[in-house]
């Protein structure tokens, strides 16, 4: 019983607002770059 906070639990998760790719909240979206609306970083997979 000493250890039953020790477990693990899934990530939350939130939709890219650009792209509506699955990101972890408060990052910027690997996938487009986009944080908040805005343009942050150049996109990783850009064609």
């Amino acid at each position: 019983m000493r250890r039953a906070h020790d477990f693990l639990e899934t990530p939350s998760l939130s939709k890219c607002s650009h792209c509506g790719a699955a990101t972890m909240p408060h990052r910027v979206c690997a996938s487009c770059g986009y944080y908040k609306g805005k343009q942050v970083v150049a996109a990783k997979n850009a064609a």
